[in-house]
């Protein structure tokens, strides 16, 4: 598709950069996972990452987001501090949340990432609060819900979108559909694998990307949603992608039949990564800019494991009750 910005080679290579160390950044957490050093599930977004780096784009710095157990593109994707992200995955008092938190609850108030939890659902009311209160005070400010396709289930979610609706806030719903809640595809919990037709009733501006994988796709129409949720007017994303990885856990899990190679070798072929390297060809971005990238990343992953490693973990009174 062709870039309204007409292929800016700064902003493209930014857009590479951050989706590679989302990238980068998960294949170190699961190399840490398979050694035994994280002690709790983790849930990479190993082929997601056109979608957190593409809305990402089109935000202000004061906007804010929320996010699920699925966390660390959208962290890192806002700004969150790597070593403090690092930190928290070890239980160390330096983490966002002082290591009481983990993988699952990583929060970066300083670039307005509020808060992620496990919990389906759970976050998307968080969104419509700072929403209201934005609107209230009279801030330029909208807040972002990112969820899954299973969250679209919950009675929370469907609260969420028609308070969002009656009251006319500033949010942005960004359900990213990649088909499986856990183990269980779309079809076999909801009559469509299509989700907008079924919000657009509630009066919110709706949009499908049918390939979220595309990051220069979900990022012009981001910007055009977050001008429209700007005007008070709630929008819903459905960014159609899909997780590479098991569902928790750093492995492939092709071999437990619930999907197929096949669907799998559907999406690795619209990899965010391939993508976005056809563009760099045409506007005759070089492979050793790439390779740039990756040491200069290499190189903030390895200071932010130090910093995690060196750091202590919490006193026993800090962590015992009673």
């Amino acid at each position: 598709m062709a870039l309204n910005l007409g292929h800016d080679k700064k902003l493209l290579k930014k857009l590479y950069y951050d989706m590679l160390r989302i990238r980068l950044v998960e294949e170190k957490l699961a190399d840490w996972y398979n050694s035994g050093l994280i002690k709790a599930p983790v849930h990479l977004s190993i082929g997601q990452e056109a979608v957190a780096v593409g809305v990402m784009a089109a935000l202000a710095p004061q906007d804010k987001i929320v996010s699920t157990h699925r966390c660390h593109g959208h962290y890192l994707a806002k700004g969150g501090d790597m070593k403090h992200m690092m930190a928290e995955i070890l239980g160390k008092t330096t983490g966002c949340c002082r290591g009481k938190g983990g993988t699952m609850h990583l929060f970066d108030d300083n670039v307005g990432h509020v808060i992620s939890t496990p919990l389906v659902g759970a976050s998307i009311p968080f969104a419509v609060g700072i929403a209201l209160a934005s609107k209230m005070k009279g801030e330029n400010k909208i807040a972002v819900a990112f969820f899954g396709d299973g969250a679209v289930e919950e009675g929370i979610f469907w609260e969420s979108i028609n308070f969002a609706s009656v009251k006319k806030l500033p949010v942005l719903f960004v359900c990213e559909n990649n088909f499986y809640a856990t183990q269980s595809p779309i079809l076999a919990r909801q009559p469509s694998s299509e989700i907008v037709s079924r919000v657009k009733p509630h009066n919110v501006y709706c949009h499908r990307i049918e390939d979220a994988n595309n990051v220069l796709n979900v990022m012009e129409i981001s910007q055009k949603l977050v001008e429209i949720t700007r005007q008070n007017q709630p929008c819903f994303l459905e960014a159609c992608t899909y997780r590479l990885r098991e569902h928790w856990g750093p492995g492939e899990d092709w071999h437990l039949g619930y999907r197929t190679l096949e669907e799998g070798e559907y999406w690795i072929a619209k990899c965010p990564f391939k993508q976005l390297k056809q563009v760099f060809d045409k506007e005759g971005i070089p492979q050793r800019d790439i390779d740039e990238m990756e040491k200069l990343i290499n190189q903030e992953i390895n200071e932010a494991v130090k910093f995690a490693m060196d750091s202590p973990m919490p006193l026993k009174e800090e962590i015992c009750i009673g």
